[in-house]
């Protein structure tokens, strides 16, 4: 006999949005290891706890007024009910260590365990920042080499550590051009950015006070040269471009575009999101660049997703370099690495800094494993990175361009990620169908309706850590669901069909959201 749990469903119930796949029903909900897992709620019951606890003795309430006067409304559940339930949710995740994430523009790559180890190593996993400076000299140490191999590979003259994402990053680099602008009483007030940029970019120039006006792209997908020259004029305060841009491809006019920015008595701030691609090849430094952020987790190796935690240096033109935040770390002719704050600024000669950042000195974990993965690798081995990384997302666009739409194949090679559209689907069947169909074969979908410049865009950034055997396997999934997809084939727009739930309304669900769960007995 099958009872009831705590909400009233029933093992073996069918679960509304759950997929069947093929075979009878069984008894539990589960197909085989694709464990069916309920809500906490429907697990455990709210008038019981997961640990006894002993009745408080009497006593004066030390609680100051903030005793809970209601119920929490929190099921209990026990040890193994709460590990069970979370290892189970763990289970339908998709992650890098489970195979290809093919997310294009955003560099889902391999985290080497060394890095992880170092991390955890003593005077690095367990330094506090309100630790005293004397007691923190190794941390200080790393902070500061990992700068120096930051400057080395860009070409620049500073940079600014405390960033803690890449958007951070940007609003860094763009509140140093504005404090530098300040500093000459230069009121301009437009930042130019071309269409092929990251959409941070736009957010970030306006979210620091500053009209945005977009430059078209070419037909080849690069920035229009002599549309942004025209454009230009004393009210322009930068432009903000990304390079290789967000259709994977290398801006060969560049330094044209960065000298006629100076000219005009603009910045030029670089998104460096993709620096994947050209790390150990090309100095941005050497492009005409004032100012750049470096995304550690794409480039570098440090986690990536789930809010955190995030780490985005910028490295700033001299230039620039006097308005940039406070703390940094700088190294005295006796060879000690100091931690440059408000009071010993002068010391440093670093009195025009705009401000802060953030509270303290940036994210000591990616730090340290970001340079744990530079020091691995070597200049040699980053170089090879990059090269890595532009070989196989060719290898990509060249093994699928007969059967998807390449809409810049022809202009030649891509950089770090292939770009592909819908065109030439059946009726009715779109990008998000054959996204779904990935799903089904295994894959975590790539990146979808980005950039916006492309109708249908898919695009596929495979990153240097995939091997042959792991690409081929991916190329001939995609090729099978497109072939589908250009045959019309109906069943696409139910997929997928083998997850644990089938597609959802993404629309409604942000729409309107259930963040809240109600007990269907009680309603």
């Amino acid at each position: 006999m099958n009872a009831p749990n705590a909400s009233g469903w029933k093992p073996g119930t069918p679960v509304e949005g759950h997929n069947a796949m093929s075979g009878p029903d069984t008894a539990t909900g589960n197909r085989a290891l694709m464990l069916e897992e309920p809500l906490l709620f429907e697990i455990g019951h709210i008038e019981t706890t997961g640990v006894d606890l002993p009745e408080p003795k009497d006593g004066p309430n030390r609680l100051g007024g903030f005793e809970r006067n209601e119920p929490i409304g929190l099921p209990g559940l026990s040890e193994p009910e709460t590990v069970r339930h979370y290892t189970r949710l763990s289970r339908q995740n998709y992650a890098i260590d489970l195979g290809l994430f093919p997310l294009g523009s955003c560099t889902m790559k391999h985290n080497p365990r060394l890095n992880e180890k170092i991390a955890r190593m003593p005077g690095f996993g367990d330094v506090h920042p309100l630790q005293p400076v004397d007691t923190v000299r190794g941390a200080l140490e790393v902070i500061n080499e990992l700068a120096f191999w930051l400057l080395d590979l860009t070409g620049m003259h500073g940079v600014a550590m405390s960033p803690k994402a890449g958007a951070h990053g940007e609003l860094c680099g763009i509140l140093c051009i504005r404090a530098a602008l300040e500093a000459r009483g230069d009121a301009r007030e437009v930042i130019l950015v071309p269409e092929s940029a990251h959409g941070t970019n736009p957010a970030t120039a306006a979210f620091a006070g500053y009209k945005v006006e977009d430059i078209p792209a070419t037909p080849e997908g690069r920035v229009d040269l002599e549309a942004l020259k025209a454009r230009l004029g004393p009210d322009v305060a930068g432009v903000m471009i990304t390079n290789p841009n967000t259709c994977g491809l290398f801006e060969p006019d560049m330094k044209a575009i960065s000298d006629a920015v100076h000219e005009a008595g603009g910045f030029v701030y670089c998104d460096g999101a993709n620096f994947n691609a050209i790390v150990g090849k090309v100095r941005p430094g050497d492009l005409g660049v004032d100012a750049m952020h470096i995304n550690l987790h794409k480039t570098f190796s440090t986690p990536h997703g789930g809010g955190g935690p995030g780490s985005g240096p910028v490295v700033l033109s001299e230039a620039l370099s006097p308005y940039g935040p406070l703390p940094f770390t700088a190294r005295t002719a006796d060879g000690v690495v100091h931690l440059v704050e408000e009071e010993n600024a002068d010391e440093f000669e670093h009195t025009k800094a705009f401000g802060r950042m953030t509270a303290f000195h940036g994210q000591m974990g990616m730090f340290t494993r970001a340079l744990a993965y530079m020091l691995s690798h070597g200049a040699d081995g980053l170089k090879q990175v990059a090269e890595d990384a532009v070989l196989n997302a060719n290898y990509v666009l060249r093994s699928l361009e007969d059967v998807l739409d390449a809409p810049f194949g022809p202009s030649g090679p891509c950089m770090h990620e292939a770009l592909f559209s819908d065109k030439g689907f059946g009726e009715g069947l779109s990008t998000l169908d054959l996204a779904k169909a990935m799903i089904d074969e295994g894959y975590h979908p790539m990146t979808m309706y980005f950039p916006l410049v492309v109708h249908g865009a898919m695009l596929v950034e495979p990153t240097e850590t995939e091997s042959k055997a792991a690409l081929d396997q991916f190329i001939m999934a995609l090729r099978s669901v497109a072939e589908r997809a250009k045959a019309g084939d109906e069943t696409l727009k139910t997929a997928p069909h083998y997850a644990p739930r089938r597609r959802l309304d993404e629309t409604q669900a942000a729409r309107k959201p259930v963040l809240a769960w109600n007990d269907p007995a009680m309603a």
